[in-house]
């Protein structure tokens, strides 16, 4: 590992031999802002769908010290029963890791028919109050059973969260993370789900850094993005880019996620060895691209592992 004032740039001594110098960094773009303990990225492994495979994850986080911070499912609160979600709980209570789960009906597997048009209709979001009923209700069973963050793909799921956070419905400690599936490509709703209650925003992983940088001029909360992008999402691989990225878009998350691999969502028994091997490797992916970072001399400023809340942040008037 280097550890220059500055990080350094890929092959930028070569380059320079060669009359091939890229542009430097402007420190304009760099981002200002921190998590609350001053450090710039966290990690998270995503489509953890159930205990074997976050047992999985576990094991080889341990085998290749790769430092997790947090560990998302995709599949949704009620594809769990109570006893699986309370191993989960407690598996990565252990490790003071910070288990966040999809809260919810969404509207691609609803019986609407506009998601299955060239529109894509209303998209993952709760159709109607049916759906909204049932991830509030998700969101208050898995509270009660000791988890503390919650996926959110629907905005007005994420105010009424907020609001039910507020008052007291579910723990004032409870965190809520908008979903990669509705994530803002401009600061203006960015700033919007910061002001609705979004405690970190997945991003899409085609945002370029300018984009990055537009969104840090207005906006403190934390940032999450796939570092490699399920082909679903797009399929991108942005291993060279991390340290960028951190750069620009810090406080940042940083999701180990998968190209080239079928979708598990919803998640059953019949995607086991799937789930288990796809798990697998999105650790291995974090290696890789930790190890980017290293030789890079960009890894400072990960924040401690078990820090979990997003700091002080500009939300609307609850109006309750």
């Amino acid at each position: 590992m280097t550890d220059p004032a500055t990080p350094r740039r890929p092959a930028a001594q070569a380059l320079g031999a060669l009359g091939l110098a890229g542009p430097e960094p402007t420190p304009a773009d760099t981002s200002p802002h921190t998590f609350p303990d001053g450090g710039r990225w966290r990690t998270e492994i995503p489509s953890c769908e159930g205990p074997e495979a976050l047992g999985v994850v576990l094991k080889e986080s341990s085998r290749l010290d790769v430092p997790i911070h947090r560990i998302s499912q995709g599949s949704g609160i009620w594809m769990l029963t109570d006893a699986e979600i309370t191993e989960m709980v407690e598996a990565t209570a252990e490790r003071d890791i910070e288990l966040c789960l999809f809260t919810g009906p969404r509207g691609t597997w609803d019986t609407g028919a506009s998601v299955r048009t060239d529109s894509r209709g209303g998209g993952a979001r709760a159709r109607g109050h049916d759906a909204v009923a049932g991830c509030v209700e998700d969101a208050l069973r898995a509270t009660e059973l000791g988890v503390r963050c919650l996926l959110v793909a629907d905005e007005g799921v994420l105010w009424t969260l907020h609001r039910a956070r507020k008052a007291g419905i579910l723990p004032a400690g409870t965190t809520l993370k908008v979903s990669a599936l509705i994530g803002p490509v401009n600061p203006a709703s960015f700033a919007v789900f910061e002001g609705l209650g979004a405690d970190s925003v997945n991003v899409p992983s085609d945002l370029t850094l300018a984009h990055l940088t537009e969104i840090r001029r207005v906006s403190a909360a934390p940032m999450d993005m796939y570092i490699e992008a399920p082909d679903d999402l797009g399929g991108y691989v942005r291993m060279y880019e991390v340290a960028e990225l951190i750069r620009r878009g810090a406080p940042l998350y940083l999701k180990f996620g998968l190209s080239k691999a079928p979708g598990i969502y919803p998640y059953g028994h019949h995607l086991r060895e799937l789930t288990l091997a796809t798990a697998k490797e999105r650790v291995r992916r974090g290696r890789l691209a930790l190890d980017l970072l290293a030789r890079h001399g960009a890894d400072r400023d990960m924040a401690p592992l078990g820090s979990r809340l997003p700091g002080q942040l500009k939300r609307f008037d609850t109006y309750s």
